[in-house]
């Protein structure tokens, strides 16, 4: 599995912690220095994911960017290749496997999907 992620980000940690303690082996890839590629993204929209739940919507980039705006009007497209040159404006962690993605962390979908 890849998990991008961020360390100094305490949601990443939660699930660093998650996939230790659950012996689930992953690589860890900072998203700030190498964010998701494009078809990565797109695995997550194949997993049922919206564009704006790709979104770290409390990150002070998107904030900046004016994203809140920007961001229903924009094409899936355009959204993407911005994902895919900015890590900070991802939600994280994202990880994937084979043939599952989760973005964010919350214990129940962990549970689910990598447990």
């Amino acid at each position: 599995m890849k998990m991008y992620g961020y360390k100094k980000c305490g949601t990443c940690r939660k699930a660093m912690k998650w996939l230790d303690e659950k012996c689930v082996a992953y690589d860890f890839i900072d998203i700030t220095e190498q964010p998701p590629k494009q078809v990565e993204l797109k695995q997550a929209l194949a997993a049922g994911y919206q564009t704006k739940d790709l979104f770290n919507k409390s990150g002070g980039q998107y904030r900046e960017l004016n994203m809140k705006d920007k961001l229903p009007g924009m094409p899936t497209a355009d959204a993407l290749k911005l994902l895919a040159g900015n890590g900070y404006l991802v939600k994280r962690p994202i990880c994937l496997g084979d043939d599952k993605v989760t973005v964010g962390f919350r214990e129940e979908v962990f549970d689910e999907t990598w447990g």
